[in-house]
């Protein structure tokens, strides 16, 4: 339900004023005119979030909570239960606090008389478009309970894969954060020190040495316009990336890099086959399944891509040509998707072929790790070897000429 504020003039001819909860603005309106003449103003009260208040990090809804939901909502469909008391039951039991503040508010639409998927939709900014147009085909064709139950499993392969995918990054992210913290102490204050007995030995120094005292110097006296120019740089690269043709150049840069482009094209056609098999078996048209599919794609490339294939599949092509034709996706999930509209098991051979991607996603993340590891450890230890030896190599160079 939503909260609106509005003026209107009573049944008596009085200006009145106050708010109301509604499950659209069109609802309000009919139910301030129960007891009102007409309404002169209403508008929607914006929910503001304090200090306190507000709710730290991504507004969507994580893949695992939506998991079990699905899960309890297939079960509790099963045993017979009312939707609003199923509903109830499941904002009660849930453990993330974000998804039981939208059930509880989906349970009151519901209760009003608006369908589940439509209830859904007014969060539409925390739950996935996948989800809500997988309910309301289920909805309307009387299998909810297994749409929920495809639901579940669709929401659980997307949690592992993702989860494989980040634990790819984490550890060369840490590694690298550890490297530049290193960095950074030892030119601003171990350098230094050495600095000063250097000047005091009045030797030549070696090349390396000189190079690495000059970065130490460099460092002290510009390390303000440097911390600068990199939140500057930061910023540029955060503003292009949300603009239209730069979110496509950076997408399409994810899909080339050495290791980790693997690992997004493989997850790319696991996301693409596992959305689209799971909302054809609820009911959904081909066209209107790469319209959702489209919008939960994390490649921002490849999420164009899809989009335009719908124009191909309305103007009768074949799916499996369109994408073909497109050039974004594997060959084997063309391939594939051609041999699944030939034998007419379309969905089947999705649901297969996104098992296939969900496992070479697994082995392109486990070789990733294999290869970063040390190709991290060899890098940090050359760093550190031409640090040290710097250091040291005019102090063995006095002591030989003593």
């Amino acid at each position: 339900m939503n909260t609106y504020r509005y003026k209107a003039v009573s049944k008596q001819g009085a200006k009145v004023s106050g708010v109301v909860e509604g499950y659209d603005e069109f609802d309000a309106v009919s139910r301030i005119k129960e007891n009102c003449a007409f309404v002169v103003d209403i508008s929607q009260v914006k929910e503001k979030n304090g200090i306190l208040t507000m709710e730290l990090g991504s507004k969507r809804v994580k893949a695992k909570s939506l998991s079990v939901m699905c899960s309890q909502f297939s079960v509790l469909i099963h045993s017979g239960l009312s939707v609003n008391r199923i509903v109830d039951i499941i904002s009660k039991q849930t453990s993330d606090k974000k998804l039981a503040k939208i059930l509880v508010s989906v349970a009151e639409d519901v209760s009003a008389g608006h369908s589940l998927a439509s209830s859904f939709e007014s969060h539409s900014d925390s739950i996935p478009i996948a989800l809500i147009e997988t309910v309301r085909a289920g909805e309307e064709s009387g299998s909810l309970e297994k749409s929920f139950s495809k639901l579940s499993a669709y929401f659980e392969k997307s949690y592992k894969v993702k989860a494989k995918v980040s634990n790819a990054l984490t550890y060369p992210i840490f590694v690298l954060i550890v490297a530049v913290g290193v960095m950074i102490v030892m030119m601003a204050k171990v350098i230094p020190t050495f600095i000063s007995i250097f000047d005091d030995l009045k030797t030549e120094l070696p090349l390396s040495t000189v190079m690495l005292i000059n970065m130490s110097k460099f460092f002290q006296k510009w390390y303000i316009l440097i911390i600068v120019c990199i939140f500057l740089l930061v910023l540029a690269a955060k503003v292009y990336s949300r603009s239209n043709a730069g979110r496509e150049r950076t997408a399409r840069l994810m899909l080339k890099l050495p290791v980790l482009g693997k690992i997004s094209i493989m997850n790319g056609a696991s996301q693409y086959a596992n959305t689209m098999s799971t909302l054809m078996s609820a009911g959904i048209s081909v066209s209107q399944a790469l319209s959702v599919t489209s919008r939960v794609m994390d490649n921002y490339y490849l999420s164009k891509c899809t989009d335009k294939l719908i124009g191909g599949v309305e103007a009768g092509k074949r799916l499996g040509q369109c994408m073909e034709q497109a050039a974004c996706f594997p060959n084997i999930l063309n391939e594939m998707t051609s041999v699944g509209e030939e034998t007419g098991a379309l969905e089947e051979t999705l649901e297969k072929t996104a098992v296939y991607f969900d496992n070479e996603v697994e082995t392109a993340t486990t070789k990733a790790i294999a290869f970063l590891e040390p190709a991290l450890l060899v890098v940090t230890a050359v760093i550190a070897g031409f640090i040290v030896i710097s250091l040291y190599l005019p102090m063995f160079s006095m002591y030989s000429a003593m």
